[in-house]
């Protein structure tokens, strides 16, 4: 792994933690929050697969 597709899944967990507490609370601009960092980190897990890729590491 590299440490883009180890920042993305960080922000993917991150974001998907955020959307449960604004949930829980009642809070839809964290879940909206919550879901742009998923997306966020999903982008970036992509990207670190790309520079695997290139670098033929897959």
């Amino acid at each position: 792994m590299n440490d883009d597709q180890i920042k993305g899944k960080a922000k993917d967990v991150g974001g998907k933690i955020q959307e449960k507490v604004g949930e829980a609370v009642g809070n839809r601009q964290a879940q909206r929050e919550g879901l742009s960092k998923q997306a966020e980190g999903k982008v970036q897990e992509k990207v670190g697969d790309v520079k695997d890729i290139v670098k033929g590491k897959r």
